[in-house]
């Protein structure tokens, strides 16, 4: 708040729109959160008014509403608390997640596939917005990488903590015998970096490659060289992106990724013993694991930094992952 009241009194501020846009959107947070808070402190109030004239009027009509008001109230404050939560110097950005599959060929590029129809679930369920970014599809089944964007209020907040390595068990559908086998994938949540961020990248140190498009879209995807590759020199570190038509929407599509995946690198490099920005570079292998999710020979998903366990991997599976998020979100508290 006090950032607010800092750029209120620079009335240079409002000559740039971008910039103002920006700050009008965080004052804009900061307000619906207080009345939130209002609101619930409030109907608080008016149950605690209602119940006392229930017991002075000996009126035990008004107690089962009383009883599913209060039940009603119980979970917006416990939403509202894991909210409050989300207080990370980019938890309210919107987030770029890419999935990669470990070692294992075309099992490890399935559950790649099968976690990206998870997170895309998760999304669709909780009314942000996800766009593909880039996506390159596996040579028998599955996917060999894939990027996307998150979009809305606290995106990152609620999926950094998806960062790490994912395990499967199950029986394959791809071996005739019918064994049981375990794959692994690893996610990488990173937030979108604007130019509100100090971040100086050289255009000098960029290597821009366009091509063809290789992936779905549709024709007016693949007959063009619409797509758009960033590589940065002095790091190595690479963006692509081959969603759109429009070669120059790709182009700075890409260039979103990669000054989101620079930031990452710089503030790792700089402040390495700080854990909460960090992705894991640990091998996507056996004992890594951040989550397993197990098919046979038992159904249990379960999460081995909160040791949150649920049976029912089909809703998981489904996107209905909102209970990991905020056991994470409650052991960073």
């Amino acid at each position: 708040m006090r950032q607010l009241q800092e750029h209120s009194a620079r009335p240079d501020i409002w000559q740039n729109p971008e910039e103002a846009q920006k700050i009008l959107k965080e004052q804009s947070q900061i307000q619906n959160s207080l009345q939130c808070w209002y609101n619930l402190e409030k109907r608080s109030e008016d149950l605690d008014q209602l119940l006392q004239l229930a017991k002075q009027e000996s009126d035990e009509s008004l107690l089962p509403d009383i009883k599913s008001d209060l039940s009603r109230l119980e979970q917006e404050l416990e939403q509202f608390r894991y909210q409050t939560l989300l207080s990370g110097e980019h938890d309210q950005r919107n987030a770029i997640v890419s999935i990669h599959p470990g070692a294992g060929g075309t099992e490890s590029q399935d559950w790649a596939q099968m976690l990206l129809r998870m997170y895309l679930r998760w999304v669709e369920r909780n009314s942000f917005r996800a766009q593909i970014v880039d996506q390159l599809p596996g040579e028998e089944a599955g996917i060999k990488s894939v990027t996307f964007e998150v979009t809305g209020d606290y995106a990152y907040g609620f999926l950094k903590g998806e960062s790490g390595i994912h395990r499967l068990v199950r029986i394959s559908p791809f071996d005739a015998n019918k064994r049981r086998h375990t794959s692994f994938a690893a996610v990488f949540v990173l937030p979108e970096i604007d130019d509100s961020i100090d971040l100086h990248i050289d255009p000098v140190e960029l290597r821009i490659d366009v091509f063809r498009s290789s992936g779905a879209g549709g024709q007016h995807v693949n007959v063009t060289d619409s797509a758009v590759r960033i590589t940065h020199l002095p790091t190595g570190i690479v963006a692509q992106c081959q969603n759109e038509r429009s070669q120059h929407r790709n182009k700075d599509t890409a260039m979103k990724v990669l000054r989101a995946r620079i930031y990452e690198q710089r503030r790792k490099e700089q402040q390495e013993k700080r854990k909460t920005m960090e992705v894991p570079k640990k091998e996507i292998a056996w004992g890594n694991q951040i989550r397993s999710y197990v098919f046979q020979p038992y159904q249990l998903v379960k999460d081995h930094r909160t040791q949150l366990e649920l049976g029912n991997v089909g809703a998981v599976m489904d996107g209905d992952i909102t209970p990991f998020i905020e056991a994470y979100l409650k052991c960073k508290e």
